[in-house]
């Protein structure tokens, strides 16, 4: 179905008022995520896995350049993109599923991991949340998230990375895995129940299995 100009793919739980996990997905990542996730758990609840277009858009918090020669700007539309998500996108998931969900989760991976995390300073409406290899080196994201209050605690938050993904010459991106384990920390002394897992390999292998890896501990 087609909500707010986004295509989503909403695979149901069995049981009506069951969690309800939102996963920005990169194409058509949210059927791979689906059949992961058979592999991990026999928790019931709907994946709503909405494809986003216009990535460095929509999940960028604030405008940064590209951090590679020739690659595209970020433009900082989180704001917008989460004012949709929250006032359109869910509540029309919600209306199609005809019951209230028991908790929303929010789930994503690389920059919409980063947008996971960010949320939890806007909106109140995600009470689990999954980073999955998220882009936590973004410039400033650190101290941004120090300095500012939460909108609300999270129940559960997860964290992880490919064990080789601060391994690059890109001095931006290498603070990756040093601010993932600092934001834990942090995340940690506010009471949050939180964990940091470190997967084998660098950012692009096994996304997939990653991302089902994050909604199995968030819904656990």
């Amino acid at each position: 179905m087609t909500i707010a100009n986004k295509e989503v793919d909403i695979y149901p739980a069995h049981k009506a008022g069951s969690p309800l996990v939102v996963f920005n997905a990169f194409e058509n990542e949210g059927l791979a995520v689906r059949s992961e996730l058979e592999n991990f758990t026999a928790a019931d609840f709907t994946l709503a896995s909405i494809k986003i277009t216009d990535w460095n858009s929509d999940l960028s918090p604030w405008a940064i350049p590209p951090v590679y020669k020739n690659d595209d700007p970020f433009t900082g539309g989180a704001d917008a993109y989460l004012e949709t998500l929250t006032g359109e996108i869910v509540p029309a998931i919600i209306s199609e599923l005809g019951s209230k969900p028991a908790y929303i989760a929010l789930v994503g991976y690389s920059l919409a991991g980063l947008f996971a995390v960010y949320a939890m300073y806007r909106a109140k409406l995600f009470s689990r949340i999954a980073s999955a290899s998220g882009s936590l080196w973004y410039p400033g994201f650190v101290d941004f998230a120090k300095s500012h209050k939460l909108a609300a605690l999270p129940q559960k938050l997860y964290l992880s990375l490919g064990n080789r993904e601060a391994r690059t010459r890109n001095q931006i991106m290498a603070k990756v895995e040093q601010n993932t384990g600092d934001l834990h920390e942090y995340y940690k002394s506010l009471g949050i129940d939180t964990i940091f897992e470190l997967n084998e390999g660098n950012h692009f292998k096994d996304a997939g299995l990653r991302i089902a890896k994050a909604i199995t501990w968030i819904t656990d």
